[in-house]
């Protein structure tokens, strides 16, 4: 058998009906909608969620909580990633994302201080911890706010 001669199983794959195309075809006149209302028109039907008139399902549940418009999220790094980087190294976001360690921006990059950092770098990012700040300088490196 060759993937040129390959077939479907008889019967696998049905025809689409073709509605609307004369009497003959057993769904012609009326295409298989019935006769008037709201579903037979073209358009017709309605919205996701609506309920008869009745008041929607999700109208009906109670509202809590608020989304902050504003927020921001950061990209986060802890400094035990950044030790494989090499010694006197420039680290910002281009260099996180060519070492994978980023995906997307968001709306900045935040360096946490989990672990411990043996490297001299120069870490450039929008926001540090207290504790990231504390080991990037005590490995000699330095810490630059974007």
């Amino acid at each position: 058998m060759k993937l040129n001669n390959m077939q479907a199983t008889e019967g696998a794959r049905r025809d689409r009906k073709r509605i609307g195309r004369g009497l003959g075809s057993g769904n012609g006149k009326t295409a298989g909608k019935g006769q008037k209302g709201q579903n037979s028109r073209s358009g017709g039907g309605v919205a996701i969620g609506f309920e008869g008139g009745q008041t929607p399902f999700f109208k009906r549940m109670p509202k809590r909580g608020f989304t902050n418009f504003t927020r921001k999220e950061y990209a986060i790094v802890n400094v035990q990633d950044l030790n494989r980087f090499e010694d006197g190294a420039t680290v910002d976001f281009t260099a996180l994302k060519e070492a994978g360690l980023l995906k997307k921006p968001l709306d900045g990059l935040k360096i946490l201080g989990e672990g411990t950092l043996e490297k001299k770098l120069t870490v450039k990012a929008d926001k540090f911890s207290a504790t990231a700040k504390a080991a990037i300088e005590a490995a000699g490196g330095t810490a630059e706010v974007l």
